[in-house]
C-alpha cells in the first residue's frame, strides 16, 4: 500500500503540472485542448537542455551539479512549453482561429516536433545520471519510515508541482491579476470597458499555463521513467488525462493536488490488482475518464457557479462587437 501510495502520488504530478497549466489558460476563456502537444514540446526542450549541460558540465560538487540541472531543466522546458502556447496565443488571441481546431492542431505538432528534436539533437548518454540527480529525495527520507517514503521519497518536480499549483490558487483567488483573469474568462467585453487589456491577459494565462505544463513532459521522462525515451508516446496520452482533471477539479488548482493523487491512483491501479486481465487492465486505465464524465453531468444538474467553467470558455473576443 505504501508502494501503491507514492507511485500514486509520483505519477499524478505529471497530471498537475498539465491539470494547472489548462486550468489558468481556460480561466482566460480559452480551452487549449494542445495542453498534449505543448506537454511532449516541453519534455524535448527539457532533455535538450539536460542533454547540453551534461554533456559540457565540469562541476564536481553534487549539490550544484544538481542545483543547474534541474534550473536547466526547469528553463527548457517553460521555454518550449510556451513556444507551444505561443503558438497557440498567436493563432486563437490574434488571428481568431477556431480553439477546438488549434489545440488538436497543435498536439499533432508538438508530438512531432517532440519526436524530432529528441531524434536528431539531444544526446542521452548521461540520461540515467542526470535522472538519478533529478529524482534524488531528501536525505532524512529514509529515517521517517512510511511518512518519509510517502511524502519525502519524491524529486524536487513533485513538490515545484504542489507549490505551483497552491501559487496559482492563491493567485486566482487573492489578487487583482486573478480576480482581472478571471473576469476576462467570464465577460471579456465588460473586462475591456473595465480598462483591463484582455489580450494582454489572455496572452499571459496561456503562456504561462504552457510553460506550466511543459514540465509535466520532461518530469515524467526525467524523474517517474528514470530517462528513458521508450514510453514517450505516453506523454500525449497523460495530456488528454490532465485534461479531463481539469474538469474532475473543476477548475480549482489546489483542489488539482488531491484529484492528481487519486487519478494516479486510478491509472496504476491495474499494476496493483493480481490475476486480471489485459483488457480488464485497459478498462481499469479508463475510470479517470468515466469518473470525470460522472463529475461533469452532476456539477451540471447541481448548476452553482463555482462549480462551472469560465462563461466565455472556448469563444473568441471580437473588439469591435462589444
Amino acid at each position: 500500500m505504501i508502494t501503491f501510495i507514492t507511485s500514486a502520488i509520483s505519477i499524478g504530478m505529471v497530471f498537475l503540472y498539465g491539470c494547472v497549466g489548462e486550468i489558468l489558460t481556460e480561466k482566460a476563456g480559452h480551452l487549449n485542448l494542445g495542453i498534449p502537444g505543448i506537454m511532449c514540446m516541453g519534455t524535448a526542450g527539457g532533455c535538450l537542455f539536460i542533454s547540453w549541460y551534461m554533456n559540457s558540465v565540469t562541476i564536481s560538487n553534487t549539490f550544484f551539479l544538481w542545483l543547474f540541472l534541474v534550473l536547466v531543466a526547469i528553463l527548457g522546458a517553460a521555454l518550449f512549453g510556451a513556444l507551444g502556447g505561443l503558438i497557440y496565443s498567436f493563432l486563437t488571441v490574434t488571428l481568431k482561429s477556431n480553439q477546438n481546431i488549434t489545440g488538436l492542431a497543435l498536439t499533432i505538432f508538438g508530438a512531432g516536433f517532440g519526436q524530432f528534436i529528441m531524434d536528431q539533437y539531444v544526446n542521452r548518454i548521461k540520461f540515467s545520471q542526470a535522472s538519478v540527480l533529478i529524482k534524488s529525495s531528501l536525505p532524512f527520507a529514509d529515517n521517517l519510515g512510511w511518512f518519509g517514503e510517502i511524502f519525502l521519497s519524491h524529486g524536487i518536480f513533485v513538490y515545484l508541482a504542489i507549490a505551483i499549483a497552491i501559487v496559482a490558487a492563491v493567485l486566482l483567488k487573492k489578487t487583482a491579476v486573478g480576480l482581472n483573469l478571471r473576469a476576462v474568462g467570464e465577460n471579456p467585453a465588460t473586462a475591456d470597458a473595465e480598462g483591463i487589456n484582455v489580450t494582454k491577459y489572455k496572452y499571459g494565462a496561456i503562456l504561462t499555463g504552457s510553460a506550466i505544463a511543459g514540465l509535466g513532459g520532461v518530469y515524467y521522462i526525467m524523474d517517474y521513467i528514470g530517462g528513458s525515451w521508450e514510453n514517450s508516446s505516453t506523454i500525449e496520452g497523460l495530456g488528454w488525462l490532465a485534461i479531463a482533471l481539469v474538469i474532475f477539479t473543476m477548475w480549482k488548482p489546489d483542489l488539482s493536488i488531491i484529484g492528481s493523487i487519486i487519478f494516479g491512483a486510478l491509472y496504476i491501479a491495474s499494476n496493483y490488482i493480481i490475476g486480471i486481465s489485459f483488457a480488464q487492465m485497459k478498462l481499469l486505465k479508463l475510470l479517470p475518464y468515466v469518473i470525470t464524465v460522472i463529475v461533469l453531468i452532476v456539477t451540471s444538474i447541481i448548476g452553482k457557479k463555482e462549480t462551472q467553467p469560465p462563461a466565455s470558455l472556448g469563444v473568441n473576443y471580437f473588439r469591435e462587437d462589444r
